[in-house]
């Protein structure tokens, strides 16, 4: 097999670890590139285990990011959210489930709260299923600290995730709903979709408008999002469609992309409002939805 054919069957692995790593598909795929170019200059002979390496190479590669990438979200103007990519259905509702539990955009903001390493060692252990020595390798730890740096970040992670992962098919309703209740100004049937203590996050980048501060609270939400829609978007076009492993909803104004929304649902309720409105976080997202 040639240096191309092995890198080509790991690409995937690849990009799957560098997005969840990174939250956006942009950087995820320069540090893929990257890792191709290192991978260009091995002798592959002297490579014990492709898969390895390769992850081995990117983990690192998007630890070094990251600890960049964390000085300039402290000047993000407003608040930072992960760049929305498409996801193909499936047929089996097992691995639908656990790639929305991974790919989530709610995940993905939790994700956010970790060091790099232990974002490594968690992503590493949790959905990739490494053992801990090829982690500790690719992290540059003992295997004994990466075990404790993982009983860290699971007792984080767990304090705030999703127990109980809602269906597709349940995510699919209660979107349909959202969308119906808001395009039609309703809100009291918007209000009866919406958690108590909903939180609604909007991401602008400072280049479009947004709410700089995340909005909480069913009523203020609810009264925020319908004059968004009756002020800017009574003539948008919407589209429900699998984002992040999820149902989420696409809005286009005047055949350009407005924005993209996901929902974390809890209990039958929406928990979490994710409207992603940045230019450059919906560029490859653009390339590839119907408009």
């Amino acid at each position: 097999m040639s240096h191309l054919e092995t890198f080509n069957q790991h690409r995937p692995l690849l990009f799957g670890i560098a997005y969840r790593m990174l939250g956006t598909a942009t950087d995820a795929e320069d540090m893929v590139q990257e890792t191709f170019l290192r991978w260009q200059q091995t002798a592959e002979d002297t490579v014990k285990s492709a898969k390895t390496y390769l992850s081995t190479i990117i983990t690192r590669l998007c630890i070094d990011h990251l600890r960049s990438a964390r000085v300039q979200r402290e000047q993000y103007v407003g608040s930072w959210l992960p760049e929305p990519i498409i996801t193909q259905q499936s047929d089996d509702p097992a691995a639908l489930l656990e790639l929305a539990d991974s790919l989530s955009m709610a995940f993905l903001v939790i994700l956010e709260r970790l060091s790099p390493i232990e974002r490594a060692v968690f992503l590493l252990r949790e959905v990739f299923e490494y053992d801990y020595d090829e982690i500790a390798q690719m992290v540059g730890k003992s295997p004994a600290n990466c075990r404790q740096i993982l009983r860290r970040s699971r007792q984080h992670i767990t304090a705030q995730r999703l127990r109980f992962p809602v269906s597709h098919q349940q995510q699919e309703q209660i979107t349909t709903k959202f969308l119906e209740a808001s395009t039609q100004g309703n809100l009291q049937s918007l209000l009866a979709l919406l958690a108590k203590d909903v939180t609604y996050w909007s991401d602008g980048g400072g280049q479009v408008a947004a709410a700089l501060k995340p909005l909480q609270g069913s009523m203020k939400v609810a009264r925020f999002l319908l004059a968004i829609r009756s002020k800017w978007l009574a003539e948008a076009v919407n589209h429900i469609i699998d984002i992040n492993g999820q149902s989420g909803i696409i809005t286009f104004v005047n055949g350009c992309i407005h924005s993209v929304t996901t929902f974390e649902i809890v209990d039958g309720y929406i928990q979490s409002v994710y409207t992603v409105r940045n230019p450059e976080k919906l560029k490859r997202i653009m390339a590839n939805s119907p408009s």
